[in-house]
């Protein structure tokens, strides 16, 4: 429906203008209120962002998550984008003729592997994500080894079930974070766009899980929040059933949903990382689905959500 309204000093011209339902109207003022007042608890506070798996693959739904970070660094937080590229260093891969290997949850990075994941993942979609972020409206910077390396580490040693020792080849943990410079930057009301690899002590560049990678940057920034972007919507009372999403988990209640088996197989590690995080200095921990349009900003600004979130047993 339209109605048309003469514009002052416009005899006889008409703008239309489509009629808004007054319920829907209101509505839409409700949830600028609710957005309000988390907007103001959260303003100058550091959210950890780890981004990847399919939503990364997904054009769609990678432009909405982007968007909803221009949101947030334009509101007065301070988010920080930690990624991986898992699918874009396997399809590299292929088309090079080699054959992805990963062992326990980690890809095996040889010479030649470890030149596609530089090349693909610390620049290409690096760069490409900040790129994003500024073609969008906000202001990021690629932070890498050919402008500014922000994560160090060592070799990663792991054991097979003989307790033998695995050679993964130039894969790394992260032993130290620069924080001053992600927070000069986040201050600078900039979001550092980082990609998981580190600089060993002897300059080895190093392929490092993405999790493990935000989960580093975040306990080292003593971050607000850590947001880890899934392809399910969080913890489950019944994993095959969408609607039985808990939306809020003290430590104490994860634990004996893991002890009694309501979470179970891989969103095991998941919470298990979480509680780990909570045990070293950040606020709050949230599992949510990527691929759901702008859930990031339904699950920090809506006081439901759309995740699950785990936060620190009472005192």
């Amino acid at each position: 429906m339209v109605s048309p309204s003469a514009a002052p000093g416009d005899l006889g011209v008409f703008v239309f203008r489509e009629a808004v339902p007054m319920e829907a109207a209101i509505q839409k003022a409700a949830v600028l209120i609710e957005a309000l007042g988390w907007i103001r608890q959260l303003r100058d506070k550091i959210t950890v962002i780890k981004l990847g798996g399919s939503v990364m693959e997904d054009a769609a739904s990678l432009k909405n998550l982007l968007i909803d970070i221009v949101f947030m660094e334009t509101v007065g937080m301070r988010p920080v984008l930690v990624h991986g590229g898992g699918g874009a260093i396997s399809k590299a891969m292929a088309a090079a003729g080699l054959e992805p290997q990963f062992v326990q949850g980690r890809r095996i990075t040889d010479d030649a592997t470890l030149e596609i994941v530089e090349r693909v993942l610390a620049y290409e979609t690096n760069e490409a994500l900040a790129s994003q972020i500024e073609q969008l409206g906000g202001r990021a910077v690629p932070l890498n080894f050919r402008t500014t390396n922000v994560l160090f580490g060592r070799r990663l040693t792991l054991s097979d079930e003989q307790n033998q020792p695995l050679d993964l080849g130039h894969v790394g943990e992260i032993t130290k974070v620069d924080r001053a410079t992600i927070e000069n930057f986040c201050y600078a009301d900039t979001v550092p766009v980082i990609p998981s690899m580190c600089l060993s002590d002897s300059h080895d560049k190093l392929n490092v899980n993405a999790d493990t990678a935000a989960r580093a940057v975040a306990e080292a920034l003593g971050a607000e929040k850590l947001v880890f972007l899934s392809d399910v919507n969080g913890v489950r009372r019944d994993k095959d059933d969408f609607d039985s999403l808990i939306s809020s988990l003290t430590e104490q209640q994860a634990r004996e949903l893991i002890a009694n088996g309501v979470v179970n197989q891989g969103m095991i590690p998941k919470v298990e990382a979480c509680l780990q995080t909570l045990d070293r200095g950040v606020q709050k921990v949230h599992i949510i689905d990527g691929r759901l349009r702008h859930s990031l900003l339904l699950e920090i600004y809506t006081n439901k959500g759309v995740g699950t979130e785990i936060v620190k047993d009472p005192t």
